[in-house]
């Protein structure tokens, strides 16, 4: 998402777009600074959680791409290029939008950040138009699906980035190359909350967006099928992340945290115990390298087993780490709900259609208007176990019951309907809310999420058998 300057690292830069060699500027240069142990968790703390009252919205979103034609086969890259061309240049986009490209050809459109949720919407909805009319020019047509239920994509972009992210994934299984080639998911960033404790405190915000993270999972469920079959699991694109180093893919835990993570400006108490600049800075320094950029033709692959931790506290082959190493190293960190001086939430599978406004308005005012981030804390309050966090296993129960588990189910309901009553008090959102009455109807109200449309064929093939 293109938020503004200043509110998260200097250099960071959405995941799907590899960022070479940052340009010769001041932030530039500042970056080029080597770094200790206590400066990168400092940086850490500071950068991640940007102070600041909830309010600006932005979005991210991901579409498989299809011949509507020839759905069977994939589109030639070059057709997509030459579609996408004319939409990269400077305001070819009416809402501010930025397009960019995932490694097995999905397209993301990132949107600008809006000053309120309906605003967002708007601006997003104007890009997506603009994209839905290029596409439809090629003979191509964009599907919001969390993962590619027939096909097995190949990897079409070829940067060094992706040439390391494979072989690191490799390590854990195949479930990373599905990730980055098949997937596509909505995310939505927040403003990570101000200094107080209450519910626009970043303390408190962060732990909701945890809360509501597999209620999110849930009731947005949209990939159960693989290879023409179904998996299991209602978000089969949720499980994959499970299956991926859980070190750069799970929440930070609290109860990891040690003495050392903290210092006298991160002491004072928390809700529930979370103390969540500390959490992140322990956690991105633990993560593993995944690459390591070097001057090309080197690839990027990063020696084994090695963490930025470890590269702060002593060489091993590589030069000394540099603040702007750290900004990268944070991009390849996926976490479901990731700071980035903002808050992220990746844990939402695409949707089909406009149903994104979904996602997006039940996110934004769950975690930003004062009344509904109450009710969403009360509702999830018996998910948590007594934990800051929910249990990992919740994450995974959401992933291949959704709203067919009935904790999750009552959870998701009130959620929607804490959604609709604060719509219901902003003119401006009458559309957002009559979409989330429309979606809570269609499919929570019905005990069923947007994977159930897909597996509703194999069901009644199933039934006839009987």
């Amino acid at each position: 998402m293109a938020w503004q300057p200043g509110l998260g690292p200097a250099a960071h830069k959405t995941p799907n777009a590899p960022g070479d060699a940052p340009a010769e500027d001041e932030g530039a240069r500042a970056g080029q600074a080597l770094l200790g142990e206590r400066e990168a968790e400092a940086y850490l703390r500071a950068a991640c959680f940007t102070a600041g009252p909830p309010g600006r919205t932005g979005v991210e979103l991901e579409w498989l791409v299809r011949d509507p034609a020839d759905p069977g086969r994939l589109p030639p890259p070059g057709v997509l290029d030459a579609a996408l061309a004319p939409l990269a240049e400077p305001g070819a986009l009416p809402g501010g939008g930025r397009i960019t490209r995932e490694p097995g050809g999905q397209i993301e459109l990132a949107s600008s950040a809006s000053p309120t949720l309906a605003d967002c919407a708007k601006a997003a909805a104007a890009d997506i138009a603009q994209l839905r009319a290029a596409l439809a020019d090629a003979g191509l047509a964009a599907v919001g699906l969390g993962l590619e239920p027939r096909l097995t994509p190949p990897r079409t972009l070829d940067h060094p980035r992706y040439r390391a992210m494979e072989g690191y994934f490799d390590r854990f299984g195949p479930a990373g190359r599905v990730m980055m080639r098949a997937t596509a998911s909505v995310q939505i960033s927040l403003e990570a909350g101000d200094e107080s404790d209450g519910v626009t405190g970043y303390r408190h915000r962060w732990l909701l967006a945890h809360r509501l993270g597999p209620v999110l999972v849930a009731a947005f469920a949209n990939s159960p099928l693989w290879r023409g079959r179904p998996t299991g699991w209602k978000s089969t694109r949720q499980a994959l992340w499970a299956r991926i180093d859980p070190g750069r893919t799970r929440p930070p835990d609290p109860a990891e945290a040690t003495g050392d993570a903290l210092d006298a400006a991160d002491a004072r108490d928390a809700p529930e115990g979370s103390n969540p600049r500390a959490d992140w800075a322990r956690y991105a320094l633990d993560a593993q390298l995944l690459c390591v950029r070097r001057t090309p033709p080197a690839p990027w692959a990063a020696p084994p087993g090695r963490t930025f931790r470890s590269w702060l506290r002593g060489p091993f082959g590589e030069r000394p780490p540099r603040l702007a190493d750290l900004d990268y190293h944070l991009t390849t960190l996926f976490p479901p709900v990731r700071p980035r001086g903002w808050l992220e939430l990746r844990m939402i599978d695409a949707q089909q259609g406009d149903d994104w406004t979904v996602p997006l308005a039940v996110a934004t005012t769950l975690l930003d208007h004062p009344d509904a981030a109450r009710a969403a804390w009360e509702a999830t309050e018996p998910l948590t176990g007594g934990r800051p966090l929910p249990r990992p296993d919740l994450w995974l129960r959401a992933a291949r019951l959704g709203p067919a588990d009935p904790p999750l189910a009552t959870a998701a309901h009130a959620c929607l309907a804490a959604t609709e009553s604060a719509l219901a008090r902003d003119p401006a959102c009458a559309e957002l809310r009559r979409a989330v009455a429309d979606f809570t109807e269609r499919y929570p109200a019905r005990g069923r999420c947007p994977a159930d449309d897909q597996l509703d064929p194999f069901d009644q093939r199933e039934g006839a058998r009987r």
